[in-house]
């Protein structure tokens, strides 16, 4: 390797850096010559990250069935990259089977078992995920070249720090800006290039969570803050022990599975379609409430039977740009979630109308010749479903979705146990029974819009009380009804509670400590449910924090001023996002507005849009889009032969090389059954 060959370092190897070598590799042809140093810094696995890690509770899965995940660039994406389509999560399963795909380790027998019975439709366990992604690290690592050397350095990057040439006779060298990245074994790299790829990181407790941790360690209770699930230690929590559980998405649905199937617990088919969970008795006693009070949406596993989905007839490119033309910021909770809400409802009852014709009174073309001439609130649109659909629980109503129980009276404890149980049960009878694909048809619409908004708008061009609600209620709604758990998962939680295991509280939970007694209390006003005990669980994810994250880069870049926290400037004062601040080209941004053009950061904790790492196939995946025009970005960088000034790296003649932090030892970049070694 050149010694002069300009380096890139990538902090963080999960799927978000897998996803960029691929777009570095597919465009490095057009755009970049000559040799290329790249290092990816990451303690576990490369690939698939801390995340999504080999070593995880294996009973744990995906939220999404095995079609539905993809890492190849297809040819729905709209970018200025070649696409590289590849095979998905299922088409790779079936491939490693047969023998089509190599580059796999030797899987264990339950592996091969589960590849063996992996369909489209199936939800795989996140195990079987981190071996595909591994596998789809090392091929982008390959389709790089020979004249690129990839080094892996299983240690955590903790500064980057700017750096400026200097000529051999001690005078300042003019050209851009390079930096040096520390890492915490000691090692430093030298880049031309450095993109910041961390995915999902820890946050240090918020002054309320900080307050509990206090409480619990006065009096020898059970606190676990934010986290994510599988990272949390539960052995303190005894056999049968009341446990208060904040949240009801997905990470506690993980938490189900740890503290019940991980500890020796079983489920048993019965003969109706129901489950029976079997308790090992070392379980304790789970109390759970939320917002809502209620779990997120199952995942749909019906099929549409009506007409075509079609194009977004409302939430268009046209119809936001004439918005974008008119006002210089547009509001969206008053101009866009309108037609999100109008597009959302235009699917769901063409579905209706076409499949189930039966269920209303006027034809599919007359209904929506009248509903795209109504605005979605107003009295006219609810006039024409009211005439056209007799049955009221078929009416959308996406108000009464995001908030399931507002207004309702419980009788008391029974009444509410009963209401949440009846609530799952007709999710599960709307989203996998055969009758009611207008619920799939709902779902199509508002992951498109999600997936568009950062297409369609500029982050910009919200205001900024906009950007706060799109961060918030937005994402939390579009999580709530489309990012839910798989169906099994739902049939398990309603087994767990009919074993007594899992009580809900309701919604609008309250929690305070009470020194007093040195337990924690929960309780719900609407259900009039009141519970105590001496253990609190949040299961939620920590929310993103540059300044108070647990990462020492993030916090590094903050302090330094490379890097800044996302402030908005709404009509309650000034809020903290919690997430790095990038331009529109994913460059971090300092605290007085001046962008690194060498210096990116992409992922769910920025202010970008692109969050996400994997997505559907043919969707013109947004993470996609952000991944080709980043590499092209770069490449055209590196490419400006003023950029080329000395380079440093670690340089060998593998294809990838690990460098074991300060020890310097090299060795083959492979995952031995697929274990993460760390």
């Amino acid at each position: 390797m050149p010694v002069n060959a300009p380096s890139v370092v990538l902090i963080g190897g999960g799927p978000r850096a897998a996803g960029l070598l691929e777009r570095l590799a597919a465009n490095r042809p057009e755009l970049l010559d000559g040799a290329l140093q790249i290092h990816v810094v990451e303690p576990h696995t490369p690939g698939a990250g801390r995340i999504w890690r080999y070593a995880q509770h294996p009973g744990l899965m995906l939220n999404s069935a095995a079609a539905d995940v993809t890492m190849f660039t297809d040819a729905s994406v709209k970018c200025e990259g070649p696409e590289a389509d590849g095979p998905g999560l299922a088409e790779w399963a079936a491939g490693v089977l047969d023998g089509s795909i190599a580059d796999v380790p030797e899987l264990p027998p339950e592996l091969r078992r589960q590849l063996a019975a992996l369909t489209g439709a199936t939800f795989p366990t996140r195990q079987l995920q981190s071996i595909y992604l591994e596998w789809f690290f090392r091929r982008s690592v390959a389709a790089l070249g020979p004249d690129t050397t990839v080094t892996v350095h299983r240690d955590t990057a903790t500064a980057v720090e700017p750096v400026q040439g200097e000529r051999e006779d001690g005078e300042a060298e003019q050209g851009p800006e390079r930096y040096r990245v520390r890492l915490a074994g000691g090692a430093v790299l030298a880049a031309d290039v450095v993109i910041a790829c961390l995915g999902h990181t820890d946050s240090l407790p918020d002054e309320e969570s900080a307050a509990w941790a206090g409480f619990a360690a006065r009096h020898g209770a059970f606190h676990a803050a934010p986290s994510y699930t599988t990272d949390v230690d539960y052995s303190l929590l005894a056999a049968g022990q009341d446990v208060i559980v904040s949240g009801m998405g997905l990470a506690f649905v993980d938490l189900l599975v740890l503290l019940m199937e991980g500890r020796g617990g079983r489920f048993e088919e019965l003969s109706g379609g129901g489950l029976r969970y079997l308790p090992s008795g070392a379980e304790p006693r789970l109390w759970a409430g939320s917002r809502r009070g209620v779990p997120y949406h199952s995942k749909i596993t019906s099929a549409l039977r009506g007409g075509a989905a079609g194009e977004p007839a409302f939430f268009t490119a046209d119809a936001v740009a004439a918005l974008l033309d008119a006002a210089g910021e547009v509001d969206f909770r008053a101009q866009l979630w309108p037609l999100i809400a109008k597009d959302a409802g235009y699917a769901y009852y063409r579905e209706l109308f076409t499949g189930y014709p039966e269920r209303v009174r006027i034809g599919w073309q007359e209904f929506a010749e009248r509903f795209a001439a109504a605005d979605w609130y107003s009295q006219d649109r609810r006039r024409l479903v009211a005439g056209s659909v007799p049955d009221a629980r078929l009416h959308l109503d996406l108000e009464r979705l995001d908030h399931p129980f507002a207004g309702r009276v419980f009788a008391g404890h029974a009444d509410f146990q009963a209401a949440v149980a009846a609530y799952i049960d007709r999710d599960l009878e709307l989203r996998t029974g055969p009758d009611h694909s207008e619920t799939l048809a709902l779902f199509t619409s508002l992951l498109k819009s999600y997936m568009d908004l950062g297409r369609l708008v500029p982050s910009e061009r919200l205001n900024a009380r906009s950007q706060r609600e799109v961060q918030g209620w937005w994402h939390g709604f579009f999580s709530f009804v489309d990012s839910g758990p798989p169906p099994r998962r739902l049939r398990e939680m309603l087994a767990i509670h009919r074993a007594g295991l899992l009580q809900f509280i309701g919604p609008g939970l309250e929690i305070e400590a009470a020194e007093y007694s040195g337990r924690f209390v929960a309780r719900s006003a609407q259900s009039g449910i009141t519970v105590s005990a001496t253990a609190l669980i949040e299961a939620r994810l920590p929310a993103p924090s540059v300044a108070r994250s647990a990462n020492p880069l993030l916090r590094q870049l903050h302090a330094s001023g490379l890097g800044s926290e996302q402030q908005l400037l709404t009509a309650d004062g000034t809020h903290a996002t919690g997430r790095l601040l990038v331009s529109a080209h994913n460059e971090l941004i300092s605290p007085v507005g001046e962008r690194r053009e060498r210096l990116f950061g992409v992922g769910p904790g920025t202010s970008g849009w692109g969050a996400g790492a994997f997505a559907r196939p043919g969707t013109n995946a947004a993470p996609f889009r952000e991944n080709d025009a980043l590499a092209r970005r770069v490449l055209n960088l590196l490419a400006n032969p003023n950029n080329r000034e000395a380079g440093s790296g670690l340089a060998n003649n593998d294809q990838i090389n690990n460098d074991q932090a300060d020890a310097g030892q090299a060795v083959p970049q492979t995952a031995a059954g697929g274990k993460d070694p760390s």
